[in-house]
């Protein structure tokens, strides 16, 4: 073990009441990055998905399919672990709020909270809608073209009486406040904490925690008439997997606190109920609740309405995986609402990729292969120019780790595409090409230097690009046992002399059918 503490990341777990979507891969592809990364540092990393599978919206949704909840859980479950292979996902784990483990857990969890006198039987009244699965306050609703009520998000809502067990959230408004002060990194980005610290000033009301509406859920202990309200159940999800309610077992010694990565639209349960609900039964909070924005379409929302869904699958088959992988991490500042356009990612995959990256290294590699007998260069001595572009290649990682550590993945990138330009513009200064015939012995040191700043940045690209990176890797015979990020320095440089096979592209340019030559 290198020593350095455990990691834990999360994405929400996706409600299986519609297919996989953009915003799932966009989540998933965040944490995805990060788990990579720290692998790559040396970190212990567990890295978390799966599908929230109870609820109204479910068991309605399963009628309509002509499915019991259970088979229809089963069939869109499935699809998210697809998901997770289309996309070459790492996660260590994926959990189903309908497995043993987190029944267990979950109901575990609420006679703590029992216990500690959080929990109290009542009756609820109000605003409930069903798409949401959330109830909301008068102020809150607006009003549709037909005169109907509808919450914030725009989903229909309707008045419900029923009993329900109220968690005492109003009692935690002060010590919430005195975490997000404490705690400034607590909620990012800064305009979310904001957004969230300002919630909570205004007051909080008990929480709805169960519901007798519908029977598809996690049974109340001790009394089944009742089923958990979604965000309970679904929230507990994080320590579930860590392996509560076994806290004295290592494994969630060493796993929690994890970092959990959010769309802003359920910022709230994730910042406000779960570290309440944490807090009153003595766990300790999240790291981090990381929310980020949302994705439209070529300058408009993305509906189902407007025929303008981005479907996994259907832009990795387009573009390619990495392409889009890359794209999604630079295109946007992380937190912010992003867009996904042709034009835009076609300008990522042939300006960022294919130009500068790709034939960066295909020019290198093809003058390697011809000029050095297709063996990695002998250097000489190194010249200032020399030095320059290899620090800066070594100093990538300190830099990297401060951008991934606040999750600004498109600030990591820029800074490796920084070390690209660089390497760009020393091949074209130093013209091995020239050299070949001037001064073959230059000519090898600038080659060497170039080969081995390629592998630098072929090793800090894996996170986002893993098979591109890998394919390049191969290439410069970098062995799978030496491309942890404790390689990146002078002392695990390439070895002059060691056989490197034939050089073949790795980014190609992406070719319009419709438009020719994009």
């Amino acid at each position: 073990m290198s020593g350095k503490p455990a990691f834990y990341i999360t994405t929400p777990i996706y409600y299986v009441n519609d297919n996989p979507h953009i915003g799932h891969a966009y989540t998933t592809l965040a944490c995805d990055v990060m788990a990579r990364f720290m692998r790559l540092d040396g970190h212990d990393v567990m890295f978390l998905t799966g599908t929230d599978e109870h609820g109204q919206k479910v068991e309605k949704a399963a009628r309509e399919a002509g499915l019991d909840p259970r088979a229809f859980c089963d069939k869109v479950s499935k699809n998210f672990r697809i998901l997770a292979k289309e996309w070459n996902f790492s996660n260590d784990d994926f959990i189903r709020t309908t497995e043993p483990r987190h029944v267990r857990s979950v109901q575990a969890l609420w006679r703590r909270l029992e216990e500690a006198g959080e929990i109290y039987l009542d009756h609820y009244e109000g605003w409930y809608a069903v798409r949401d699965e959330a109830f909301y306050a008068e102020d809150e609703l607006g009003e549709g073209p037909d005169g109907r009520k509808l919450a914030p998000s725009g989903a229909p809502v309707e008045w419900v009486k029923e009993p329900s067990y109220f968690f005492r959230l109003s009692a935690w408004r002060d010590r919430l406040l005195d975490l997000y002060d404490s705690r400034p990194g607590f909620i990012m980005p800064e305009t979310r904490r904001n957004e969230v610290r300002s919630f909570v000033a205004g007051g909080l009301r008990d929480l709805s925690i169960s519901r007798t509406s519908f029977s598809w859920g996690v049974p109340v202990p001790g009394d089944p008439g009742h089923v958990m309200y979604v965000w309970i159940d679904a929230l507990t999800n994080y320590i579930t997997a860590a392996g509560y309610p076994d806290e004295d077992g290592g494994d969630f010694r060493r796993r929690w606190p994890a970092l959990h990565m959010v769309g802003k639209d359920i910022l709230r349960f994730h910042a406000v109920y779960w570290p309440a609900f944490l807090m009153a039964a003595g766990i300790e909070v999240p790291r981090r609740v990381f929310a980020h924005g949302w994705w439209t379409s070529e300058g408009r929302k993305i509906s189902k309405s407007l025929g303008n869904v981005i479907v996994p699958s259907e832009i990795v088959a387009r573009y390619g995986l990495d392409q889009v992988r890359y794209t999604l991490m630079r295109e946007v500042n992380f937190g912010n609402d992003g867009d996904f356009s042709h034009r835009g990612t076609v300008r990522r995959c042939n300006h960022d990729l294919a130009n500068d990256y790709g034939n960066l290294a295909q020019r290198v590699l093809s003058m390697i292969a011809r000029n050095c007998g297709g063996r990695a260069p002998r250097p000489g001595d190194l010249n200032d120019g020399d030095r320059e572009l290899l620090d800066g290649a070594y100093g990538l990682l300190p830099a990297t780790r401060e951008h991934i550590a606040v999750q600004a993945f498109h600030l990591m990138l820029q800074a490796i595409w920084g070390v690209v330009g660089d390497a760009n513009r020393y091949v074209d200064e130093q013209a091995p090409w020239a050299l070949r015939k001037t001064d073959p012995a230059r000519m090898e040191t600038v080659l060497y230097v170039l080969a081995e700043t390629l592998r630098v940045l072929a090793l800090l690209t894996q996170p986002v690009m893993p098979e591109s990176s890998s394919r390049l890797l191969d290439q410069l015979a970098v062995p799978e046992s030496e491309r942890q990020f404790d390689r990146l320095n002078a002392d695990h440089a390439l070895r002059p002399g060691a056989d490197l096979p034939e050089p073949t592209g790795v980014f190609p340019r992406y070719r319009d059918e419709e438009q020719g030559a994009a």
